[in-house]
Order: C-alpha cells, then structure tokens, then sequence
C-alpha cells in the first residue's frame, strides 16, 4: 500500500531561477558590453567629435594662426566664393574624374586577368599588388625623380627614342597626366583585389548558361558581368572619388600646386598657414566635408540598392 501510494506522487519540479538572479546577469552582460565599448567611443569623441567640434566653432571665429580668435559669424565662408578656391574645385573635379575613370578601367582589366587561378597567376597578383605597400608620400617622390627634367631618367629612354625630352611637370595638362600614371601605378593592384573578388563571386554556371545561348565574349561582358559587379563598382567608386577628392601629398609633392593644379585640399593648406587664417581654412573644411557626406551617402545608397 505504501509503495502503491508512494508510486503516485508527482517528482518535485525544479525551481524556475529567480528573477533577481536573471536581472543582474542582465546587468553584468550590459556592464561588459559598455566596458568593451568605451575604449572605441573614447577615441571616437577624442580623435572624431571634438576636432570636428573644433573645426565648425573655427569656421565661424577670425581665427589667426598665431593671435586672438573673435567671433565674426559666416564671414568666412566668402573664403567659397574666392578665385583661387573656384579654381582648385574646378581642378579637384577635372582631377576626380580623370582619375576614377583611367583607374578603374585599369583596374578591371587586371581584375579580368589574374581573376581565374592558372599557374603563375599569384606571382602576378603580387606583383601589380606590390605597389600599393608603397606610402603615396614615397611614391611622389620617387616619380618626382623620373620626373624632373634634368635627370629624369623617362626622358634619357625618350631621348634615347629620338623624341626629345619632356617637362612631364611644365604645364597643367602634362602635370595632371603625369599624376594621373603615378596614381594608377600606385593604386591598380589595391582596386584590382577588390574587382577581383567581385568577379570571383559570380556564379561560374550563369556564365556557361551565357555561352549555351550563343552569346559572345563582349555579349557576356555586358550582360552579365558587369551587372552583376555594379556594388562592387560602387564601392571602388566611393572609394576612388573621395580619395581623389583630398588630393594632396601627390601634387604638393611633384607640382607644389604650381601650373593651376591646386586642389581643394592644397587651397585648405595655404588658407591655414601660407594666409594664417584658420577660420578661413575652416569653412573651406566644412563645406568639403559636407560634399563628401552628401556624395557618400548617394553612393551607399545605391551600393545597398544594387545589392538587393
């Protein structure tokens, strides 16, 4: 009878856990969260935020680079409508265009070479990749020298051609396209990684579905690799436009912004501390930002658009 009974008690449910002990190990991942966030937030606010704060109180302040700062509200920002800074955005722009245009049509056509693995080929991946380990500030001065007409060694090769030297950097035009070459030399390898792994993630079977329809080589190129590779096109672009965009290092190096190729970059440069204005060269900064911005989000834009 015991047994009987005994058989028929239910086994004690175990305790469901406290809702003070579910609390504070909410509250102990949230205080770890926080930990491990605050270090990246400190430098954001230190490196981000606060120069950035700097800069828009700058821009509305006669700042002299040595002096008294005063308040002077927007007068700055005539500092937009000047000559000399209408000429270097026309340039920066000719310079942009110039630039994303020949570098990404090179790049491309690396990309499309070294994208199949064949023997040999990452050799030749490293070796258009080599450049790019290169700082730009080195690289302007090393194509500097190949530059300079007294002992330019590009044009000992065209005398030695017959044609008679050339002063790569003499005028705007040869300047520009002088560092135009140098800058695809250095970046090409960089863009072409990029375009490459956009080209290695295309479904090889669309390919041969192409093939069996009959179409061609260019047909294919047209029709469905480069439709399949517009975000990864948008993101060289984003990239490719803004760094062109801050040019700097390489024309300050080899031209000096001599010849009318002053960016707007070299024009924020000589704002500061050729001028000693630092509120000029301030709303010159905000208003490049705020372009920068703009064309930033309409390219992720339409990264994320394409992606869908």
């Amino acid at each position: 009878m015991v047994s009987l009974l005994s058989s028929r008690v239910p086994a004690p449910e175990t305790p469901a856990p406290a809702p003070r002990r579910r609390g504070s190990i909410a509250r102990s991942r949230r205080r770890l969260g926080i930990a491990y966030a605050t270090p990246m937030a400190v430098l954001v606010a230190v490196f981000f935020v606060i120069p950035l704060g700097l800069m828009l109180w700058m821009s509305v302040n006669h700042w002299p680079l040595v002096g008294v700062s005063a308040p002077n509200g927007v007068e700055n920002y005539d500092a937009l409508t000047d000559p000399l800074f209408l000429r270097a955005v026309g340039f920066t722009v000719k310079y942009t265009l110039v630039t994303t245009v020949v570098l990404g049509v090179v790049a491309f056509g690396l990309a499309l070479l070294v994208q199949h693995d064949r023997p040999g080929t990452g050799v030749v991946r490293t070796v258009f990749f080599l450049p790019s380990a290169v700082g730009l500030a080195s690289t302007s001065l090393l194509f500097y020298g190949l530059f300079n007409t007294d002992s330019s060694a590009l044009n000992h090769l065209v005398d030695f051609l017959g044609f008679g030297r050339v002063d790569w950097l003499g005028s705007g035009g040869s300047a520009l396209g002088s560092t135009v070459g140098m800058i695809t030399w250095r970046f090409a390898g960089f863009y072409m990684l990029i375009l490459m792994t956009g080209l290695q993630s295309i479904d090889p079977a669309l390919y041969e579905a192409a093939r069996i329809d009959g179409a061609t080589r260019w047909q294919i190129l047209w029709r469905v690799t480069l439709p399949l590779l517009r975000p990864t096109l948008a993101l060289a672009a984003v990239l490719s436009l803004t760094g062109s965009l801050l040019a700097f290092d390489q024309f300050f190096i080899l031209t000096g912004g001599r010849h009318d190729t002053a960016t707007v970059v070299i024009d924020i440069y000589r704002e500061a501390f050729l001028s000693q204005d630092l509120g000029r060269a301030a709303a010159v900064s905000v208003a490049t930002l705020a372009v920068l911005i703009v064309l930033n989000v309409a390219q992720l834009r339409l990264i994320r658009r394409e992606g869908r």
